[in-house]
């Protein structure tokens, strides 16, 4: 399957063919809806084919690499062997690769174990691996935001498993490990070779440059449990 949110996070629109049609869902053999996975939600949109058309309320990973969407209850669905366009709610994602690239750059201006994370619309968590509170959260958000205008580049690069191996400091998240088995793991990179800002293992959907975020707000730390804070991040415009 051809999995175009990952060669093109900017895609809004594109044509397919219906693989199957399951009880779960539409897979198509090209995927623009991003699933739900890494704390990050899947994609909303809608299917249009000849004189008809369906909401997608949800996608979800399948086997492999398939892509099952979720279509709307009562919505005609298509079938098997048919072309049809798949149309994204760009502003939802959009806003979802803000928020997931924000979350990036939290983990650079607290550089703790990361635990647990979630992304929305207009805001997103990290949970770190953090026995107190920060003494300085305004200094925090100040540093948070001067490396968001920065206009920093946000780029992609594969490595082996075996070199992800070799390399266990990249991974930031102590709960949930990067996919491996496929042979290969996607790093995205913020800033570049030159200056690098951040490098971990993602599968999610990012701005291209880090000024598209636009300026945010530290919100509220929660006490989550031992050793752990939950750090709460909304989008200002």
């Amino acid at each position: 399957m051809s999995l175009l949110f990952r060669d093109d996070a900017y895609l809004k629109e594109a044509k397919a063919m219906v693989a199957a049609v399951t009880e779960q869902g539409v897979i198509l053999d090209r995927a623009l809806f991003y699933p739900t996975g890494g704390g990050q939600p899947g994609d909303m949109g809608r299917l249009d084919w000849a004189g008809a058309s369906c909401a997608i309320v949800d996608a979800r990973k399948g086997t492999g690499d398939e892509v099952v969407l979720i279509v709307q209850e009562g919505d005609p669905m298509p079938e098997t062997g048919m072309q049809v366009t798949q149309i994204l709610d760009w502003d939802r994602r959009h806003a979802h690769m803000r928020v997931h690239t924000a979350l990036h750059l939290l983990s650079v201006v607290i550089p703790l174990g990361v635990t647990g994370g979630q992304i929305g619309t207009e805001k997103g968590r990290l949970d770190f691996d953090m026995p107190e509170p920060p003494e300085d959260k305004a200094a925090l958000e100040q540093a948070l935001n001067a490396l968001i205008e920065r206009d920093l580049l946000i780029s992609e690069q594969w490595i082996t498993d075996a070199e992800l191996e070799a390399n266990p400091g990249l991974v930031k998240t102590m709960s949930v490990q990067p996919p491996k088995g496929a042979g290969r793991v996607r790093l995205v990179r913020i800033g570049d070779e030159a200056e690098q800002i951040d490098l971990q293992p993602c599968g999610g959907t990012h701005v291209a440059c880090s000024a598209e975020i636009g300026p945010v707000r530290i919100g509220k730390i929660e006490n989550k449990g031992r050793n752990n804070r939950r750090v709460h991040l909304h989008l200002e415009s």
